[in-house]
């Protein structure tokens, strides 16, 4: 009767403490010599597990960071009212948001375009830039740069920095309710730098949002990008919000 391999059998045990909770999603395993060590055997039959372990998509390692269980991807609605919060709370995760880039600038062609403002190359137009990592369970799944018009909500920044919610900025501003006009969903691969920020391989499969929000009266208040972890996020879209 032939054997199991030593690398299976530590494959099966790993498996089993994972199933049997002994490791949640998200959880970093022992090191390698940790699990040599437990298993009495040397790193390279335990990288060998670890590898197969890897491309059944039950864990997946960090450059520099160690080998994590894969976490079961978190459900995001996208609707007429799309929450950050609202979102990760109802579906059990804990949200949280690292700011990364809070400024007042120049808009670009596009960001003039698609809020309204002055067309004209020459004439100011800012715009204040929100940009930040969006995590679940201390976990990151998205980027995000959010894009509102400087003229319409001067002191906006400031109400970004003490509430790091939209949703919230906006409401100081009086705009007690918006909704998603328009969405745009397309497949890329991170760059060095996204990947940097989600923890995860360059070129890895991404998901880009790209959408706009508008007040009560039809008027475009955020121009907003998201780039989803592919491996961490479920968007889900019902009929009739691709319909409205």
């Amino acid at each position: 009767m032939a054997r199991t391999p030593i690398w299976s059998a530590i494959r099966i045990s790993l498996t089993q403490d994972i199933a049997a909770g002994r490791y949640g999603s998200g959880d970093k395993l022992p090191t390698e010599a940790a699990l040599a060590a437990r298993f009495g055997v040397n790193r390279h039959t335990v990288r060998q597990a670890l590898s197969a372990m890897a491309d059944e998509g039950l864990v997946h390692a960090r450059r520099g960071s160690g080998v994590f269980v894969a976490a079961t991807p978190t459900d995001y609605p996208i609707g007429r009212r799309t929450r950050f919060t609202q979102n990760l709370t109802a579906a059990g995760r804990v949200p949280a948001i690292t700011v990364l880039t809070l400024e007042t600038r120049s808009a670009d062609a596009r960001e003039r375009t698609v809020l309204g403002l002055n067309p004209a190359p020459e004439e100011p137009a800012d715009v204040h830039v929100y940009e930040g990592l969006s995590l679940a369970d201390n976990q990151p799944i998205a980027l995000f740069r959010s894009v509102f018009p400087a003229a319409r909500f001067p002191g906006f920044l400031d109400s970004l920095r003490d509430t790091q919610s939209v949703t919230a900025a906006l409401s100081r501003h009086g705009i007690a309710d918006y909704t998603r006009a328009e969405t745009r969903l397309t497949a890329k691969a991170a760059s060095a730098t996204q990947a940097l920020h989600l923890r995860i391989p360059e070129q890895a499969p991404i998901l880009r949002s790209v959408a706009i929000n508008v007040d009560p009266e039809g008027r475009p208040i955020e121009y907003g990008h998201s780039w989803f972890s592919g491996d961490r996020v479920t968007l889900i879209v019902t009929p009739q919000d691709m319909a409205s």
